[in-house]
């Protein structure tokens, strides 16, 4: 299957002033004319949107958005999905038009999480203007970031990612958060789909109930880094990781808790690959310097 990237994602919250000041005034993104009063639409490039935020009683990671190149690809993904096995659900013609595609198809991974595959975005080629003077974020042919997700059912969810989806493996780790030698180590693989980012996905071995462990923003440089985290700071939003450059995609970032439970990961200066000439890896630490998520249990 030919994926391209991580087109949009989905959030769910029970308030949504708080996730307008947080989008905005925090991330630094766009919110668009067509947001109201029960769905958000956050813009970070040329692209209508690429984060969207609904109204809900629960606060919660929605659904990650798969591109594909175009109709011929859309089928050929539908026919992937229905070979495996896989319950495909085709979107209405009305939820194609609020998630601004031509055709989506909506379906789960082992573990529940929920994925939505589409061809054909809306792209109003807007200039992207931060309300907080953000540049820009790096999203250009390497989707907007990546999404780390739930997978306690790993094997299985490991499997359905790279023989049904197509997803291959960029490295992987066994990981702890705490100090404690008796905390099970659990396993953590990061894949790549078709560009050039390090990781589009992540699969993690732990249940979240966020239903999301976190998501990447990047930014073009290091000092947007840190007045995000100024931001942070400001606007009282928890810090879930301090600043760290992680060993596999060499990313300079901070983690922070967003208002629908799950983190977010807004960081600079990672690896744009060439897939012919990598090798895959354990990493044994996550990090060279930085990142504490003991200050997230806090």
């Amino acid at each position: 299957m030919d994926i391209r990237g991580l087109g949009y994602v989905t959030a769910e919250s029970t308030d949504l002033d708080q996730w307008r000041q947080y989008g905005t005034q925090v991330l630094g993104m766009m919110l668009t004319e067509d947001s109201d009063d029960n769905t958000l639409y956050l813009k970070m490039d040329d692209r209508n949107y690429r984060i969207l935020v609904e109204k809900s009683d629960q606060d919660r990671y929605g659904v990650s958005g798969w591109e594909v190149s175009g109709p011929e690809a859309f089928l050929e993904a539908i026919s992937d999905l229905e070979k495996a096995d896989v319950q495909v659900v085709h979107g209405t013609s009305e939820e194609a038009k609020a998630r601004k595609v031509q055709e989506l198809i909506k379906f789960s991974d082992p573990d529940g999480n929920r994925h939505e595959i589409f061809w054909g975005p809306q792209q109003d080629f807007a200039r992207f203007i931060s309300p907080v003077g953000v540049k820009a974020f790096v999203s250009d042919g390497l989707g907007l970031g990546h999404t780390v997700l739930p997978t306690p059912a790993f094997d299985k969810s490991r499997s359905f990612y790279t023989d049904v989806l197509g997803f291959g493996l960029s490295d992987l780790m066994t990981v702890r958060f705490t100090d404690d030698p008796n905390e099970p180590e659990k396993r953590l693989h990061f894949m790549h789909c078709n560009n050039g980012r390090h990781h589009s996905l992540a699969i993690f071995e732990a249940p979240v109930p966020s239903g999301c462990v976190h998501m990447m923003l990047e930014v073009c440089d290091m000092d947007e880094v840190g007045r995000a985290l100024d931001r942070m700071v400001a606007n009282g939003v928890k810090l879930t990781a301090t600043l760290g450059r992680h060993t596999n995609d060499e990313m300079t970032s901070f983690y922070m808790k967003t208002p629908s439970g799950f983190d977010m990961e807004y960081g600079c200066g990672g690896r744009v690959m060439d897939w012919d000439k990598h090798t895959a890896f354990e990493s044994t630490v996550v990090s060279h310097w930085g990142h504490d998520f003991s200050v997230g249990f806090k």
